[in-house]
């Protein structure tokens, strides 16, 4: 439940609180530690039973907990893939089953269903850097998790795109139900002019000037590096149309030098790792990148919020991205996007209107920077316009709860 994990521990904190006020009793069981801080705040049970051992994250807890708690629930999510976690799950209702058989008892145990979370996508099949992940889940496809996804009684999915493309990458893949459920996301709370100050505690450089938000974990997978080489292209080619019309002594009377240019904040969590400190170095070593790229870390509460209500539009140009939490946050918070066409829902904000849509290279994040710096603030208000109404058709959280429910019945 580590909100550093990224999307599937916030998707269980938005739908728990909906799934309550429909009289939905919902527990949470996972491998954190008890003390840890983040489960202090949380409105409902949960079981934290220590972290697990090794990649897998083997723990000796798990599958007694599930054997002594299943029968409490009538049903049960399985939030992601490829861990012990959906093994124990398993195994334990294999055990339950077999129990209830030799005591000569009535079998009543909870319907199981298993939430991909876009690890299913075949992006993690095909990317060059994750060959052997690559051969490594495929063997485990064929031992364990395919027993798990098709003897579940579903799989749910965040959206259409999602589910479509879990059918690609292994064999046999057969669910016995797919349920397109939606990814719900709660509102965003008011703004108040704390949340500023609470961002500009963390980013100073940005007060008195506009910001592009970049805010996930900083991965290779989400194009950090693509995007830095991109915002450092517009950069150069507005010093470059600035130099010739100084030349020429005229002047279009456009801000065209680079202090007018939004400024780029990369916020979220992994700037210790080997990738963060490679798109640092990037940053350092580019007189451009150094004026105006700024990373004030991973932002949380009033100072992720006046990030999201300061920023100008929000940019993700990610090589793969399931949902994007943060994305449908900013369409909350009435921001524009810019997304590639790797983010699954980029169809629905696409056809919103509540953004701008690009392939995931750096020419194509190139020109949706400069596309978007192009338009009037007339148009850009009404970008912001439709970002809203993306997000209320197509993004809250109450309809995803209740199609969520649908489902588990």
């Amino acid at each position: 439940m580590n909100p550093v994990q990224g999307g599937p521990c916030q998707g269980v904190r938005n739908y728990i609180p909906e799934l309550q006020k429909h009289g939905v009793y919902n527990e949470v069981v996972c491998l954190d530690k008890p003390q840890d801080f983040f489960l202090k705040s949380d409105g409902f049970k949960i079981q934290a039973l220590g972290p697990g051992k090794s990649p897998w994250c083997y723990s000796a807890k798990l599958l007694p907990w599930l054997l002594n708690n299943l029968t409490r629930f009538d049903s049960v999510i399985v939030h992601g893939l490829w861990l012990y976690h959906g093994y124990a799950v398993k195994k334990a209702v294999e055990m339950l089953k077999r129990r209830h058989k030799a005591e000569g008892f009535p079998c009543e145990l909870p319907k199981v269903f298993v939430m991909p979370h876009g690890m299913l996508d075949p992006y993690f099949q095909l990317a060059k850097e994750r060959k052997l992940k690559a051969i490594r889940n495929w063997f485990y496809w064929k031992l364990i998790e395919r027993r798990i996804i098709n003897e579940a009684n579903g799989a749910l999915f965040t959206c259409e795109a999602e589910l479509l493309l879990a059918r690609k990458p292994f064999r046999p893949y057969k669910p016995q139900q797919e349920s397109c459920i939606g990814f719900g996301i709660a509102e965003p709370p008011e703004f108040n002019h704390k949340m500023y100050g609470a961002f500009h505690q963390k980013c100073p450089q940005v007060v008195g000037n506009t910001y592009i938000l970049f805010l996930s974990r900083i991965h290779e997978k989400k194009g950090v590096d693509m995007l830095l080489r991109a915002y450092e292209r517009v950069l150069e080619a507005r010093s470059s149309l600035m130099q010739v019309e100084s030349h020429d002594g005229e002047s279009s009377g456009d801000c065209l030098d680079n202090s007018c240019f939004p400024k780029l904040v990369i916020a979220g969590p992994g700037l210790e790792t080997p990738y963060g400190q490679h798109i640092q170095r990037m940053v350092s070593q580019s007189p451009k990148l150094r004026q105006s790229v700024f990373f004030p870390g991973m932002l949380t509460g009033d100072a992720k919020w006046g990030a999201f209500y300061g920023c100008e539009a929000f940019v993700l140009p990610s090589h793969q991205e399931n949902f994007g939490i943060a994305i449908v946050e900013a369409l909350a918070c009435s921001k524009p996007v810019l997304i590639s066409n790797q983010v699954n829902i980029w169809r629905e904000i696409k056809a919103s209107g509540g953004g701008m849509v690009a392939e995931d290279t750096m020419a194509q994040t190139q020109q949706i920077l400069e596309k978007w710096d192009s338009l009037s603030f007339s148009e850009k208000a009404e970008v912001g316009l439709r970002a809203r109404r993306a997000y209320e058709e197509h993004f809250a959280v109450e309809p995803a709860a209740i199609k969520l429910l649908c489902a588990v019945r």
